[in-house]
Parts: C-alpha cells; sequence; structure tokens
C-alpha cells in the first residue's frame, strides 16, 4: 500500500500471467533443450552418427532464436509487469534475496555466452571443444532454474522462514525439492516439443529413428513431471491443498484445473508415445503443434494453479496480494486505508463516493478491474446491503489474520472467501466502499 497502482484495462495480474506463462515455457525449453542438445552431441560423437549431429546443430539454431532472444525480453518484461503490479512484493524479494538474484545473473550471462558461442562454432572448433560448450551452457541454464525455483516456491511455502527470516529457510522451503523434480520433468518435455520439429528437417531415411530418440526422453520427462507433481501436491500444507483438492475443494475453478493438467500431461504423454515412438513418420507440423499444446496446457495448468493457490497472499502467509503485509494488518484496520496508503490522492471532498474509490484503487484495484478482468462491475450485488455484508464478511476475516502465532498459517478453505485478502480499513470506510461500489451496479452477476 505505499505504492501506486497500476491501472491496466485486463488488469496487473491477467498482464503478468501473460508475459510469465510465455516466459517459463520458452525459458524451460532453454534449460532442457540445453541438455538434450549436449546429450545427443555427445551420444552423435560417440557413435560417430552425422544425423544425430545435425540434429543438434538445426535445434541450437532454434534455441538460440527462441530462448536467447524471445526468453530474454520476455524475461524483462515479467521485471516490467511484476514491478509494476506488485512493487511491494519484489521489494520483499530483493531484500531477501537480492544474492540468489544476483548469482542466478552471473548464471544466466555464462548461459548466454555459452549458448553464443556454441551456435557460432560449429565445424569451427574441435568436437570435443564444441561439446564442453554445450554442457557449460546447460550447467549454466539449469542452476538458474535451481536458484529461481527457490525463490519461486517460497513465494507459496516460506516455511521456516517466517519465524527466523533466514536466507536458506526460505530458499530450501518445504515445496522446494518437489517443485524441482516436477520442473526436471518439464524441462525435458518442452525440449522434446520444440525439437521435434527440427527432426523433421532430417533424412527421411533417420528421421523415424531421430523422432523415437526423442520420445523416449518425452516419456521419461512426463513420468519425471508426474512424479514431481504429486510430490509438490503432497508438500502443500492441509489448508492450500483443501482448496483443490479433496471431495469438497474450497475453489471448483482450483480443482477443475487440476483436472485439466493431470488430464493434459496424460495427453502429452500418449501422443508423445504414438507419435514419436509407435508411429513416427506421422509426426508432421499439424501433429507435433497438437502435442506442442497439450505439453504447453498442461505447464500453463500447473503454473495457474500454483498462483491461485497462493491467494489471497502474494508471499504466503506474509504478504497479501494488494501489497499489505500480515503484521500491518491490525494496524491499518485502527488507522484506515487512506491514512495507510500514503501514495494515495486524498480526496478533499467529504463524499463518500469520491473516498470509496480510492479505498477501491488501495484494497481491490490490483485484481479487480472495472470492466476487464475479475470485472467489480459484474460481481457488485444490486442491494447495497448485501454489498455492506459482503465487505463485513471480509472484514470480520481479518481476526483469522491477526490471531496467527509467529510461523502459523490460516486454514483458507474454512474461510468464507479464502481467495480474498480480509478488508484492512474502519467500519466508516467500508460504507464509503460500498458507496462507491453501488454506483457501478451492472446487470446480473454477485459476490
Amino acid at each position: 500500500m505505499d505504492y501506486p497502482i497500476w491501472d491496466v484495462s485486463i488488469g496487473p495480474s491477467m498482464m503478468i500471467a501473460i508475459v510469465a506463462i510465455a516466459h517459463v515455457i520458452v525459458s524451460h525449453f532453454a534449460v532442457g533443450g540445453g541438455l538434450l542438445i549436449a546429450v545427443t552431441e555427445t551420444l552423435a560423437l560417440r557413435r560417430s552418427d552425422e544425423h544425430l549431429r545435425e540434429l543438434a546443430r538445426r535445434s541450437s539454431l532454434v534455441l538460440i532464436l527462441i530462448s536467447t532472444v524471445f526468453g530474454a525480453i520476455s524475461g524483462v518484461g515479467i521485471w516490467v509487469t511484476v514491478g509494476l503490479a506488485a512493487p511491494a512484493a519484489i521489494s520483499a524479494l530483493i531484500h531477501n534475496y537480492v544474492w540468489g538474484w544476483a548469482i542466478e545473473w552471473v548464471f544466466f550471462i555464462v548461459e548466454i555466452v555459452a549458448a553464443l558461442v556454441y551456435y557460432n562454432t560449429w565445424g569451427k572448433v574441435k568436437k570435443g571443444t564444441h561439446v564442453m560448450i554445450a554442457w557449460v551452457y546447460f550447467v549454466a541454464a539449469y542452476m538458474s532454474l535451481v536458484i529461481i525455483n527457490g525463490i519461486i516456491t517460497f513465494m507459496l511455502t516460506p516455511g521456516k522462514w517466517l519465524e527466523t527470516r533466514a536466507f536458506w529457510d526460505g530458499f530450501f522451503n518445504p515445496t522446494y525439492w518437489p517443485a524441482l523434480v516436477l520442473r526436471t520433468g518439464i524441462v525435458l518435455i518442452m525440449a522434446v516439443v520444440f525439437m521435434a520439429f527440427s527432426a523433421l528437417g532430417a533424412d527421411p531415411e533417420a528421421r523415424p529413428r531421430l523422432m523415437r530418440f526423442l520420445g523416449g526422453w518425452l516419456a521419461a520427462g512426463t513420468l519425471v513431471a508426474y512424479a514431481g507433481y504429486r510430490w509438490w501436491e503432497s508438500a502443500l500444507p492441509e489448508g492450500i491443498r483443501g482448496l483443490f483438492s479433496g471431495a469438497d475443494p474450497a475453489l471448483a475453478t482450483l480443482a477443475t484445473t487440476r483436472h485439466f493438467l493431470l488430464w493434459a500431461l496424460t495427453a502429452t504423454l500418449v501422443l508423445g508415445v504414438l507419435l514419436l515412438v509407435a508411429f513416427p513418420r506421422a509426426a508432421r507440423w499439424p501433429t507435433l503443434v497438437v502435442l506442442l499444446v497439450a505439453a504447453a496446457s498442461f505447464f500453463g495448468g500447473y503454473e495457474r494453479l500454483r498462483e491461485g493457490v497462493r491467494k489471497p497472499y502474494i508471499i504466503h502467509d506474509y504478504m497479501f496480494s494488494n501489497g499489505l503485509r500480515v503484521d500491518q494488518l491490525a494496524e491499518v484496520r485502527e488507522k484506515g486505508v487512506l491514512p495507510s496508503a500514503t501514495w494515495a490522492a486524498h480526496p478533499s471532498s467529504e463524499d463518500p463516493e469520491v473516498r470509496g474509490r480510492q479505498i477501491f484503487r488501495a484494497q481491490c484495484a490490483v485484481c479487480h478491474t472495472l470492466d476487464g478482468y475479475q470485472s467489480i462491475k459484474a460481481l457488485v450485488p444490486e442491494d447495497p446491503d448485501m454489498t455492506y455484508s459482503v465487505l463485513y464478511t471480509l472484514y470480520d476475516m481479518s481476526d483469522a489474520y491477526t490471531s496467527l502465532a509467529p510461523g502459523a498459517t490460516v486454514d483458507k478453505s474454512k474461510l468464507d472467501y479464502p481467495f480474498m485478502p480480509p478488508f484492512a480499513g474502519t467500519e466508516e470506510e467500508m460504507e464509503d466502499l460500498t458507496a462507491y461500489l453501488v454506483t457501478l451496479v451492472s446487470n446480473g452477476g454477485g459476490l
């Protein structure tokens, strides 16, 4: 609440999702592609197999164009969008993990340099030296994943860090290792679905053999990803897992997402076995696009689930999605939203609707737009009393958070609105916000 709100028509959270999912698909290919290209050229050298070596060469061009160009640009895009949409969270991550980010950037620089050197030295250096460059690239790329995984998983399961504030307690949190196994499987999947397009350009006689080679890696990747996902799911606290699993999940949309991603992973495995292993001659551009879509759907589904179960936090049990820290909740509840949101242009008017608009921007605008994604107009009941009742429920929810012991977590599955931060203002500000929201009422909908 110490920073201005970034107003964007489709919503800040949706903007982050668009950029981030596109980036992670490409970045995981960058890691898995590095491994598979290094293995492919190593085997080609040992077996004197020019077809395998040519596959590695063609794939290296795809790696350069997709990962080092689009991947790097979209990576910057993530920093820009997240920095604008969630500056308080980025500040917290940088303060806690500045050396982690610094180390990751070093590995990233090594990765980019190695990729450029690798592609530009085909046929110009000894084959053994060229293979060594490929392995340098992969190690640097995978170490980037190892470090970023610690920071990403910390945001969902900070673990003992909530009590100790120690770097390693947050880094090696309860879901670190499960997520690393899951993402290791994903990098293999992404590598195969992209490299399969390169294999289409191989000699027709060698193409089935190359497709089967890739198919074996895809099967291994899907099995590793499935094992990692199940481990990740079991490592989540019960209160989080209850949002999307069990006979009566608290959030039906997340339960649907879970089913979707598991079916998408199954489709990836079945399509991969059929197209790459059983009937490799059926692997053509249209069928490989279907395989790519299935794999990307699984990965995108997992990312949506991972982000969804973190609600209403941006850093679980520490900071809400609107930038308010849990330990600030009691103070803001007593002091009020507007006096606490130091960036806000405090309205000179005493008009409740004017004040309510500023409260909406401080409390709600990071997740809700007026007419776009998570449109607040479509959600507000026509009855002002119902709107106030919902806000009062959110106000009462703050007791569940302020009464937490250090390191404890709220069982969100028992809350009326487990995906929304509690209302942190005064009762007078609730009335002001209600006055503003009822002016936005559209036909239908309801909170």
